[in-house]
């Protein structure tokens, strides 16, 4: 079964850091919409306040407008957040979840509060070199830098590329995101949720506690990778997506129940 697949980016960058799964699942004959979210690649930002239910309900009408009814979703880090608003908000178009490098839980306040004060500064020309300096390194993990300089390179090409507005909007929006825990309860569709193992964002407790909460969920996580593994373990991560849609397509009648 050709089982349609959403491919969902992380802050900064664009649907490009899905390339890889994009292609070969595209050879499998599953249809793949990977798109820019707003404010990111080719998406504009448009002048609708910052929430992720904004960037979820931009992500139903791209669906009506490839024809997809359900889908699995699979997001990273950002893109895991918009998986998550898309769920609460439009459960019965969701055939599968894969989070990667998220987390189901809100912000403690000290880390809202940075995300706040990012979003502040990054617009600031004098100041964007610098916070760029410090964070985008570590969206890849400690054997990357050393050893996948290729890779490096290209997620530090996508930040540099970013537009600081929608960086700032995003970062404003994930700020204000609910606890999804409950949430994940509740999902009674095929999940997988997958970590890298040198995380320095997000630790491996919130991928495991997501694996716990959802009922059909797996963790699975990759040795040698940090925050983006769609970009430094395209091959586990492929490994991954297609065990997830193998059991969303044994499963297609799957709900989130009330």
């Amino acid at each position: 079964m050709n089982v349609p697949v959403v491919l969902l980016h992380a802050l900064a960058t664009t649907s490009a850091m899905w390339c890889a799964q994009t292609d070969a699942l595209r050879r499998l004959g599953h249809p793949v919409l990977a798109p820019d979210l707003r404010g990111h690649g080719s998406a504009p930002l448009g002048t609708a306040e910052p929430s992720l239910d904004v960037l979820a309900d931009d992500l139903a009408r791209a669906l009506d407008r490839h024809g997809f009814g359900r889908a699995v979703l699979a997001g990273s880090s950002m893109g895991g957040y918009v998986a998550l608003a898309f769920l609460r908000r439009h459960p019965e178009r969701v055939s599968g979840l894969a989070l990667l490098g998220t987390r189901a839980t809100a912000d403690e306040p000290g880390t809202a509060a940075a995300r706040l004060a990012f979003a502040a500064r990054i617009g600031d020309p004098a100041l964007r070199p610098g916070l760029l300096a410090a964070t985008t390194p570590r969206l890849v993990g400690a054997t990357t830098r050393a050893t996948r300089r290729a890779v490096l390179a290209e997620v530090t090409a996508m930040a540099d590329a970013a537009d600081p507005a929608g960086v700032a909007w995003a970062q404003r929006a994930i700020a204000a995101r609910p606890d999804s825990v409950a949430l994940l309860r509740s999902a009674a569709v095929p999940a997988v949720v997958i970590a890298g193992a040198e995380d320095e964002l997000v630790a491996i407790s919130e991928a495991e506690l997501m694996a716990v909460a959802l009922p059909g969920g797996r963790l699975v996580v990759v040795p040698g990778a940090g925050h983006l593994t769609p970009v430094e373990a395209r091959c586990a991560v492929m490994a991954a997506l297609t065990d997830l849609i193998a059991r969303a397509a044994a499963r297609p009648a799957m709900e989130v129940s009330a």
